[in-house]
């Protein structure tokens, strides 16, 4: 369980400590635009249109905190048309699947394959995961249009961090402690646990859609061939990963605090702890995506035993936890290629 509490996400407290205490010129010139008075009343232009400029430019400049190192390495996949970059990106994908099977499923199951029964449990669990995602990506559109993320952006980001952490530490807890058979409850503390993410994750939204829609296929990609992986390999071969993940997922979430404790005069130390953060976390999350799927099916081999009780809606929070770390990531990787160009 404790392992879920050091999943959370710090880019986005490390953006909201980062938001300016006076108006940059930026924000004066959209202020003082023409456009303006067509938005904004006259009455309570001044406040939103400050509020909208700040929060934008701080969320965007939270993902360039280190960028200025990496200026001047060159992007392969910068050239090329549009078809050549999609053959480009399916080549790596596919190799990627090709190379991970090779790498870590040398020795394949002996049993005769997957049974049935754990291929109708994995198959549910990651049908809850979709549906999560769903839900997740649904309620940030929706508060993100009403202008929750400008009101998140603008508030205390040590009481944004606090609430977000007690909202969601809760409803996820509570999911896990409710009986499957309580269907109702269990649901709705679930899609409180969802809501939850949605409402922490909004910001995003400010970057481009083509942006979050390609670091989306590239998380599907990851965790797909990583979780095929875990699919096909021997029962319970990674299952030995738990302790040494659990402390390079401690490692990354301290340096994940580190933007929020260190002076900006650290840089080096600040730069080091964000390429841990980032690279780091990446590879840490993919090997626990690793352990969370021959976990799930142990678990429905418990399940056919009667040794435990079958809980989809719970294994699907841990890859949900996964696949929302790694899409961060993910996010700040292809944002900073692209302002490489």
């Amino acid at each position: 369980m404790a392992s879920f509490v050091l999943r959370r996400p710090f880019a986005i407290a490390s953006a909201l400590k980062q938001l300016p205490k006076a108006t940059s010129p930026a924000a004066r010139a959209f202020h003082n635009s023409p456009a303006k008075q067509q938005l904004f009343s006259q009455r309570s232009s001044t406040p939103v249109t400050t509020t909208l400029s700040k929060s934008r430019s701080t969320f965007q400049k939270a993902f360039r905190r280190y960028d200025s190192s990496l200026q001047g390495i060159p992007n392969p996949a910068a050239g090329g048309s549009l078809g050549q970059r999609l053959l480009v990106g399916g080549a790596m994908i596919g190799g990627g699947v090709v190379a991970a099977n090779l790498l870590f499923n040398r020795e394949t199951r002996e049993d005769g394959g997957m049974p049935p029964y754990e291929r109708s449990y994995l198959n549910e669990t990651f049908l809850h995961t979709g549906v999560g995602i769903g839900i997740i990506g649904v309620a940030a559109s929706a508060l993100h249009r009403s202008g929750w993320s400008y009101r998140l952006m603008a508030a205390n980001p040590w009481v944004v961090l606090g609430g977000g952490l007690v909202f969601s530490l809760g409803t996820m807890f509570g999911t896990f402690n409710t009986h499957p058979d309580n269907y109702v409850q269990k649901y709705a503390l679930w899609t409180g646990f969802n809501v939850a993410q949605a409402a922490v994750l909004s910001p995003l939204l400010f970057l481009q859609p083509a942006l979050l829609a390609r670091a989306g296929l590239y998380t599907v990609a990851m965790m797909g061939s990583i979780a095929y992986v875990g699919a096909t390999a021997k029962q319970e071969k990674y299952l030995y990963l738990g302790g040494p993940l659990l402390a390079g997922l401690a490692l990354v979430a301290v340096s994940g605090f580190a933007p929020l404790v260190l002076p900006a005069t650290a840089a080096r130390t600040l730069m080091w702890s964000e390429r841990i953060w980032l690279y780091g976390g990446l590879a840490v999350f993919g090997g626990i995506t690793l352990y969370d799927t021959q976990k799930i099916l142990h678990h429905a081999r418990m399940s056919q035993r009667g040794l435990a009780r079958k809980d989809v809606v719970n294994e699907s929070i841990s890859l949900e936890l996964d696949f929302l770390n790694i899409f961060i990531r993910m996010v700040q990787i292809l944002g900073m290629q692209q302002r490489r160009k």
